[in-house]
């Protein structure tokens, strides 16, 4: 019996183990061996040995539990009833496991949802948002099961908008998620994902510089994009080499603020990870556990007039393209009556002089041929509406 312990990224396989795990709420229960642990993030030493004195005294033979940080000073009920149904899990997967043959799933974790709100689901949360009904109806009682004390912040959002719309989350992804992202004061910063490693580059812009303190100057936009960074990794997962090129600070001192600095950040960040200190160059190394594939999303829009080519045809044929257009929807596929969209410069163009353009293409298909100028279109672009007013794809 095996366990995906990692998924598959890019190029490599999904990484298997035979040391099985099962996660709970507050504890990961490990089958077939007896040690105890608790996380590295419980700081209090006689919390720690509290934590192993209820695990100990709990646990049954056989069983090993990690004790993870959101157990911090839980009660001892708390923690016996994770344990109880991590056991009653394990059972089923023993039953079936005696009934199995090969290449069969025995057992599969919460659905995503599920898995984020068990993991980070905390005091700190004000409200749960969902927009599907259904999905609503799944993780209420997951909810009531983990935290009924934050089953009133549960809510079904019933708005016209999208949930992401109305909440202003789609304009903040397109802030977050592109190759350059904006900081306080002009500082920004350039992200470039590779095969290899990630690289970031801070900038510091229109922030201003105080010929007396440039030096100062520099560890504060340092510390601005730092903060951003530990965000950044966060928000988009990225693991693995990550290589940082800060703007370069000359005292030993200034580097050091920077990398504590950095090091606090980074504490928010659940992933492992090690932070190297600042380089002569003024570069800055942190590894950080790659569990799946960063998240990346496509912030940048086709260019319509181009369709992203960066090219585009020749202004001067512009209306022998109209006037092809124009003969195959009205000869081809017997369109009656046409509006033809176009910006404002073509429009005044195509309606210049007694016999325009227009005037000749109305006498040569003998049509209703109706012109519209639309500010939203690019100079070259053009759109053809029938007499539904639906728009006609070409």
């Amino acid at each position: 019996m095996v366990q995906v312990a990692k998924e598959p990224i890019s190029t490599k396989g999904p990484r298997i183990t035979s040391e099985i795990t099962i996660a709970g709420r507050y504890l990961i229960l490990i089958p077939f061996t007896e040690k105890i642990n608790v996380s590295q993030k419980v700081k209090s030493s006689e919390e720690r040995r509290r934590l192993r004195r209820i695990i100990n005294d709990m646990k049954p033979k056989n069983f090993g539990v990690i004790v993870r940080t959101i157990a911090e000073n839980k009660t001892a009920k708390d923690l016996e009833t994770d344990l109880q149904q991590l056991l009653a899990k394990w059972d089923t997967v023993a039953r079936r496991l005696s009934q199995a043959k090969h290449r069969k799933k025995l057992h599969s974790e919460l659905g995503r949802t599920s898995t984020i709100l068990r993991d980070v689901l905390n005091a700190s949360f004000e409200n749960i948002i969902v927009s599907d009904s259904t999905l609503y109806d799944e993780i209420h009682p997951f909810i009531e099961s983990i935290a009924p004390e934050k089953l009133d912040i549960l809510k079904l959002h019933k708005g016209r908008q999208p949930v992401f719309e109305a909440y202003g989350i789609d304009r903040q992804i397109k802030k977050s998620f592109g190759r350059t992202i904006s900081i306080k004061g002009g500082v920004y910063l350039i992200i470039e994902q590779t095969e290899a490693m990630v690289v970031i580059d801070v900038n510091s812009g229109k922030k201003t510089k105080i010929p007396e303190s440039q030096e100062d100057n520099a560890l504060e936009v340092n510390k601005e994009a730092a903060t951003e960074i530990a965000r950044q990794l966060r928000l988009r997962d990225m693991g693995g080499i990550i290589v940082i090129d800060f703007i370069d600070l000359r005292s030993s001192a200034a580097r050091k603020a920077l990398y504590e600095h950095l090091q606090l950040k980074m504490q928010e960040d659940a992933a492992r990870h090690t932070i190297l200190p600042m380089s002569k160059f003024g570069i800055m190394e942190i590894t950080r556990q790659r569990v799946r594939p960063a998240t990346t999303i496509e912030v940048v829009e086709k260019c319509p007039a181009c369709q992203g080519t960066g090219e585009i045809h020749p202004s001067i044929l512009i209306t022998d393209e109209m006037e092809n257009s124009l003969s195959y929807l009205i000869h081809e596929q017997n369109e009656n009556k046409l509006v033809i969209h176009v910006h404002p410069m073509l429009y005044a163009y195509l309606k210049k002089g007694i016999f325009s353009q227009m005037f000749k293409w109305r006498r040569k298909f003998r049509r209703s041929i109706k012109l519209h100028a639309d500010k939203s279109l690019q100079l070259v672009e053009y759109h053809f509406y029938n007499e539904k007013r639906e728009k006609i794809r070409l």
